[in-house]
């Protein structure tokens, strides 16, 4: 197990970045002794020799893209290695452990991961009855170990086996291109929003990664070319002051180093007299999962803001001059025909349609095992049964157009991503599709300052605004 590639980390997709999941275990496994070969099979092909050569393939699922990315690739491993032990790791790993233990897994780790990895390689290198053994935090058919949620003993990423940060996302700003690094400076999440994948694994628990080693991952990444900083905590503001603290010390260090973060619209509220800091710190812009303006949605999703809130977190957001890039559950089985209609004028009257990746207009809810919304009030008005295969239990809209509507957006935003269409045609092409098959007349649009201004030819205003900032990879899901 100790030798070059007996442990082979996979990730499959991790929305663009350099995988934080491969570089931090590899860390703690090359502490423990152990010298694992690492692909992301996002930007490099999964070879046959390094599967064939591996005694533990690891493969990461922290999404729900990459988990069935993640089970393909599994498959593929057990066809070549029919002896290899193969283990998930990660919050889908966890939500959907049954089905990969049925099916292509021998052991899933949730929860805090890495030691539970290193302890499953220690394990597998003294022992040859490794179905026989319980390991803390790896759950196999044998054992239903719970995950790890505690602290660990951290070590820095190591990123130098995995491709250079050129080959991922960049930050695209006006005309300039900064390749973007990522780093986490906590782990889980205060909140326990009912769609997010977050909540039955982390409970409201959330966990600090050491300052020191966030900063050497940051320096470690700068040195390599990185100009711009991810931090992909769930919430940055789950711990303000290890936040604040970060990015004060990165940006004394690193001064045109910038950073985006992603923060809730009810921390943007509570917060509100640090955001003019955190811009001067190289803010940016903010991801913010608005999800929704649909009071009754919000409701469902437990999200803890109010429509209300999403305009007052825009203005103090503005004021500071950072973006706001809002997120949403576009379709999900409480989402009306107006409320879908009423997002898109939103969008468009407070001039944010440069601020939205039209993917967002298209995302479905999805419901894993374990989802927190399985404890909807109204769920037996709408649940269906789990679709193992593809990780989400099914749900049919009460307005069969609504179903609909979603495909065919999915398949028009997919068409404009591939012809690189811009933002605003593609916006305006949603709208439309959205008012000839829900039934309404496309009315014209009035800005957020009271003027109609002059159209770009598709119906939507253009007016004079500072371009927004935000990365080459658009896909949130």
């Amino acid at each position: 197990m100790r030798d070059p590639g007996a442990i082979l980390l996979v990730a499959c997709y991790e929305l663009g970045h350099q995988p934080l999941s491969l570089a931090s275990p590899l860390a703690v496994l090359r502490r423990g002794g152990f010298s694992p070969a690492v692909v992301d099979t996002s930007v490099a092909e999964l070879a046959d020799e390094a599967i064939i050569r591996a005694r533990l393939v690891a493969i990461s699922a922290p999404m729900h893209t990459a988990m069935r990315l993640g089970v393909h690739a599994a498959a593929r491993v057990r066809a070549l290695n029919p002896t290899a032990h193969i283990c998930f790791y990660g919050l889908y790993a966890t939500l959907n452990a049954e089905y990969l233990l049925r099916s292509v897994a021998d052991s899933v780790i949730g929860g805090e991961y890495e030691e539970a990895l290193a302890s499953l390689a220690e394990m597998l290198d003294t022992s040859r009855e490794d179905a026989s053994i319980a390991v803390p935090g790896v759950r196999t058919r044998e054992h239903m170990e719970a995950p790890v949620l505690r602290r660990l003993d951290f070590a820095v990423p190591e990123r130098d086996a995995l491709p250079p940060p050129q080959t991922y996302a960049y930050l695209v700003r006006v005309d300039e291109v900064v390749p973007a690094g990522y780093v986490e400076a906590s782990r889980g999440c205060l909140h326990t929003c009912a769609h997010c994948p977050i909540t039955p694994v982390y409970g409201g628990r959330f966990f600090v990664v050491p300052r020191p080693l966030v900063l050497e991952d940051i320096r470690a990444q700068v040195c390599a070319g990185v100009g711009h900083i991810t931090f992909g905590d769930p919430d940055f503001l789950n711990g303000p002051r290890h936040s604040l603290e970060i990015v004060r010390a990165m940006h004394a260090e690193f001064p045109w180093v910038t950073f985006d973060a992603t923060i809730k619209v009810e921390h943007i509220l509570e917060r509100r007299e640090i955001f003019p800091e955190l811009a001067a710190l190289g803010c940016a812009f903010v991801v913010s999962a608005v999800e929704s303006l649909s009071e009754g949605v919000l409701s469902h999703l437990k999200k803890g803001h109010t429509r209300a809130d999403v305009l007052a977190a825009l203005r103090i957001l503005d004021d500071a001059g950072i973006p706001m890039r809002p997120t949403f559950v576009a379709f999900t089985p409480w989402t009306t025909a107006q409320d879908y209609l009423d997002v898109l004028d939103f969008i468009a009257e407070h001039d944010l349609v440069e601020h939205v990746d039209p993917i967002q207009y298209a995302i479905r809810l999805l419901v894993p095992p374990e989802s927190a919304l399985l404890d909807d009030r109204d769920g037996t008005m709408w649940l269906g049964p789990l679709d193992e295969a593809a990780l989400s239990y099914t749900w049919a809209h009460p307005d069969p157009r609504m179903d609909a509507l979603q495909c065919e957006v999915q398949v028009l935003v997919e068409c404009a991503a591939n012809q690189r269409e811009p933002i605003p045609v593609t916006f305006a092409a949603i709208r439309q599709l959205a008012a000839e098959r829900l039934g309404v007349r496309v009315p014209e649009l009035v800005g957020a300052g009271g003027g109609r201004g002059d159209t770009d030819g598709t119906g939507v205003l253009r007016r004079a605004r500072r371009p927004v900032p935000h990365l080459s990879e658009p896909w949130f899901c």
